[in-house]
């Protein structure tokens, strides 16, 4: 699976700070990782991709294009052959052209950074489909590499499937997103963009269907951040 690029943010864009209200002062940031299997302490981060959320003059969410690279296996990953038969991935494929740990977390953290600080929020905060799974990915990566300059909340996230969970009884995201009228390519998924780019798609819809349902927007007349 050689279809992921990297996808910097190309243009530096005023974002709403009343998004720092709308979620205590967090600003949700949908992250997506593959990976060579299930314990970040031991398992190589393969993919990693994410999707930064502003909000529009009404309250409404809306995902940024993806930010996203192929990642080197730290020294001494172990590497499970199942994982693989399952995302797709050949973390030594000579075109892969992936990243070191450290550098690929800078690809991905420092446009996150921008964000925040534009959006007046004080860190971002991780949304996943498990994300306590990607968390956990990213965290032990920045953890072996010493990054000095996270973004994320070390432990609260934002998680998909309990969402989806209660906005249409289901926890699977294909599923979940075929609910809510998104369109879903079996294909495609299982890759760090693509599942990334649904996730945050999946996440904006509940939000939005929530304020189009309630009309409650308190944030919007609250003062912003300067």
């Amino acid at each position: 699976m050689l279809a992921l690029v990297i996808l910097p943010r190309v243009e530096q864009k005023a974002y709403n700070t009343a998004i720092s209200q709308r979620f205590r002062g967090y600003l949700p940031v949908v992250v997506d990782v593959e990976t060579a299997g299930f314990n970040a302490q031991t398992d190589a981060l393969l993919e990693i991709a994410a999707v930064i959320l502003h909000m529009d003059g009404q309250g409404m969410l809306w995902p940024e294009p993806v930010i996203a690279c192929h990642v080197q296996p730290f020294a001494g990953a172990r590497i499970d052959p199942k994982a693989l038969a399952f995302n797709g991935i050949d973390p030594f494929h000579p075109f892969r052209e992936a990243l070191p740990e450290n550098e690929a977390l800078d690809l991905v953290c420092r446009p996150i950074r921008q964000a925040v600080k534009a959006s007046g929020c004080k860190r971002a905060i991780l949304v996943g489909h498990n994300a306590f799974f990607d968390l956990g990915f990213v965290n032990s990566a920045v953890e072996r590499t010493a990054y000095k300059r996270n973004p994320f909340h070390p432990f609260s996230t934002f998680d998909t499937v309990t969402l989806a969970g209660l906005a249409y009884g289901q926890t699977v995201l294909a599923r979940a997103v075929i609910a809510a009228g998104i369109a879903w390519d079996a294909s495609e998924a299982h890759s760090a963009i693509y599942d990334t780019q649904k996730t945050a798609e999946l996440f904006c819809h509940i939000v939005n269907r929530w304020q189009a349902a309630t009309d409650e927007r308190p944030w919007l007349a609250l003062p912003t951040a300067d």
